[in-house]
């Protein structure tokens, strides 16, 4: 047995190393438990959810969600055989269909950036499918026997819903022994013990470390690690944690019940700080410029991401600057009123769109008075004469002449904001382009 410094240091790594695995779970639990697809984020293990609306204030499922496209998630299980899915030709439309592996990794994004517009149909397939695909099916393997599938579609608006969800009705799913058979879609099932009203998020952080540890190593067997993996593996089993088996602190040592029984809240404060501060920081924003969606052995800004932003995309496919805050390095507040100014030819460069959401202090989206919770350049804003544009972020309405420039804030407590570049252009993936920073209400 190690030392117990390098016990506790162990035991701290660890929980960093599985808390995106077991806030996968969590949530893949939330959204599967249902008997049949809902048009909010819920559907049965091997169908699509088309999200029939923006999401609004009620919305818990994941944090920090968007109101710029209407989703498409489904939770694969390629344990058994492999998944077929087929997407329609989108007319032009700007789409993207990122999958996950259940450590977080995206091992494909289909979409228009990748593979264009065009219909296409493939295989997804877990990690020891050794038989044959029929032609004229394309073959993804999968590095796990679960994961995730998080479709975004553009969407203009309310107005848009109706063409959006034509081309969501017609991406269709169908495990390889049926496909071709137009077979109904298999009920789900429904386990009491897994509903909550709470996010993910939050249901990871009521647990104790040895459930965490314990349902950590029940999901492993399904999902292996990475082959860069093992070596965090071996140090894991050093202080009695052996991913796949059940833990028993009662058997191992006094140094190690304590260091697995007191990971937590290091962990978690690890976790924390990687999302407060990873990335670039620059006029109150943080953006990540790095790696999102492959990590290799980088735990904690793994984590860190999958705390912020459980699903985020590559930032090939999307950037995402946060606000932390204003031009005087002072928290956002929302009794307090902002500006965001860009100067003309300084809009966010981007191929897709660009957006900006505001989410309150659980990283949800806030109640007010307009339903309004993203702003960006779809909408219907008022340009400055000289061709810039100020946003107004504040709880109450600004005058008429600026409410189509209007972010709402919360009604109270702080509040932080995303900028979404959907596919960016080279200056924003560089840095050279940067937003500006947030003035106060009356700042010079």
């Amino acid at each position: 047995m190690p030392p117990a410094d390098e016990v506790r240091e162990i035991a701290t790594d660890a929980y960093v190393y599985a808390y995106p695995l077991v806030l996968m779970e969590l949530t893949r639990r939330k959204t599967t438990n249902v008997l049949q697809a809902t048009t909010t984020m819920s559907a049965p293990v091997n169908q699509f959810a088309h999200l029939a609306a923006f999401p609004d204030a009620k919305f818990t499922a994941v944090v920090r969600p968007n109101a710029d496209t209407l989703y498409s998630v489904m939770w694969f299980d390629v344990t058994k055989e492999p998944l077929v899915i087929s997407i329609p030709d989108s007319g032009g439309r700007y789409y993207l269909l990122p999958i996950l592996d259940m450590w977080t990794e995206v091992f494909t994004s289909p979409g228009s950036r990748t593979t264009g517009n065009g219909a296409q149909t493939f295989a997804l397939a877990g990690p020891d499918w050794s038989s044959t695909i029929p032609e004229g099916i394309d073959f993804v393997r999968s590095p796990t026997g679960m994961g995730w599938v998080i479709g975004r579609t553009n969407t203009a608006g309310p107005a848009d819903y109706d063409a959006v969800h034509r081309f969501q009705r017609a991406i269709k799913t169908a495990p390889l022994s049926a496909w071709g058979k137009d077979e109904p879609p298999r009920p789900g099932s429904v386990n009491p013990e897994w509903k909550s009203e709470k996010p993910p998020v939050e249901q990871v952080e009521e647990m104790d470390a040895p459930a965490f540890f314990t349902l950590f190593s029940e999901i492993v067997k399904a999902n292996p690690p990475h082959d860069v993996d093992y070596p965090i593996f071996d140090r894991m089993r050093r202080i009695g944690i052996v991913p796949g088996e059940p833990i028993d602190l009662a058997r191992l040592t006094p140094e190690a019940q304590q260091a697995i029984s007191e990971s937590k809240a290091p962990a978690q404060e690890r976790i924390k700080a990687q999302f407060r501060g990873s990335g670039e920081f620059v006029n109150g924003w943080r953006t990540n410029y790095t790696a999102i969606g492959t990590y290799g052995a980088d735990y904690t800004h793994r984590a860190g991401v999958a705390y912020a932003g459980l699903g985020a995309n590559t930032i090939e496919d999307a950037l995402y600057p946060t606000a932390l805050v204003d031009a005087d390095g002072k928290p956002f507040d929302s009794g307090r009123r902002y500006v965001i100014h860009f100067d003309k030819g300084e809009l966010p460069p981007v191929r897709g769109f660009w957006s900006l959401t505001m989410y309150n202090e659980r990283q949800l989206f806030a109640e007010n008075a307009i339903g309004r919770y993203v702003i960006g350049d779809r909408d219907k804003l008022t340009y400055n004469p000289d061709g810039s544009l100020d946003l107004y972020v504040q709880r109450d309405s600004p005058s008429e002449d600026k409410a189509a420039n209007w972010l709402p804030a919360p009604a109270s407590g702080p509040f932080t904001m995303n900028l979404r570049l959907y596919w960016p252009k080279p200056q924003a993936l560089d840095g050279t382009w940067k937003p500006p920073a947030i003035k106060a209400a009356g700042a010079p």
